[in-house]
């Protein structure tokens, strides 16, 4: 370890038995030339713990009791690129199809979306956003209410997106200007904050998708976007077939528009909504 720099080398064998690690503990699969990102990540943690190199951090993370920095390493590893509505069609398909869908079919029931791996929030407030004025433009839908579960495995991000606020930059990735706003309040420190009406729709809380899902609840709608590229083609279908468990009969699962299902046609049917493919439990 370079103490100046924060730098280190990695040898193959300790990429290796770090790569094990880390899909072992989330999921996320390291290509073999992602040495870099390991040194980028992990070099303020190996200074902080005045770890020489990464076998003496691989020690640390397998003793007994080690979960405080297992979850820093986790937290440092996971990647948290989000936008305000990203890709735009996955709202829209919201808006216009699935919410009017659900007000015709279930009326006294509360509804319930589950936004899978939130970040930093923009998501799932984009989500409530929409429901916002979906139910300005149809009053008196879902008087029984709404509730996003917004989860992730980052505490840093969940703390974060349960602040509900956001510098320029942030907002300026994807965010028109008039919802800006409609749904936020500018801060003396030139940052905006979302609106406590919004902000009260969405539930924030930890959960690793290697983990049990039963204790979330069911859902109408799943939002698992650019997720499942960091995975297995094993563990991808583990984790969707968990999810097929916490959908509602006809309750709908979206992914990332790089992202589709194979192999799992006894648990989902293919929607073409165009632009955008959605999948329905079955």
């Amino acid at each position: 370890m370079n103490e100046r720099t924060g730098t280190f080398r990695i040898s193959p064998d300790e990429f290796k038995s770090f790569s094990l690690f880390l899909e072992k503990n989330c999921g996320i699969l390291l290509a073999d030339h992602k040495q870099y990102l390991v040194q980028s990540r992990l070099g303020k943690i190996m200074q902080e713990c005045s770890l020489d190199n990464l076998s003496c951090l691989i020690t640390q993370l397998e003793r007994a009791g080690g979960n405080q920095l297992k979850d820093k390493v986790i937290d440092a590893m996971t990647t948290n690129e989000t936008l305000w509505f990203r890709d735009t069609h996955p709202y829209d398909i919201l808006k216009n199809k699935l919410l009017p869908e659900i007000k015709e079919k279930n009326q006294r029931k509360k509804v319930r979306i589950w936004s899978a791996a939130c970040s930093t929030g923009q998501e799932p407030y984009s989500m409530s956003m929409i429901i916002d004025e979906y139910k300005r433009a149809n009053l008196g839908s879902f008087s029984v209410g709404e509730e996003i579960v917004a989860t992730d495995i980052s505490a840093s991000v969940l703390q974060q997106a349960r602040g509900g606020e956001y510098e320029m930059l942030a907002l300026g990735r994807g965010l028109e200007k008039e919802r800006l706003r409609k749904h936020f309040k500018a801060n003396a420190n030139g940052s905006w904050t979302i609106n406590p009406d919004i902000k009260a729709r969405v539930r924030f809380q930890s959960l690793n998708l290697l983990g049990q899902y039963s204790g979330l609840g069911q859902f109408d709608i799943i939002f698992c976007r650019n997720v499942m590229i960091y995975f297995s083609s094993e563990l991808k279908t583990q984790i969707l077939r968990k999810m097929h468990k916490q959908l509602n009969p006809g309750g709908y699962l979206l992914l990332g528009a790089s992202e589709s299902l194979s192999g799992l046609s006894d648990c989902y049917k293919m929607i073409h909504c165009r632009p955008g493919i959605i999948y329905q439990a079955i």
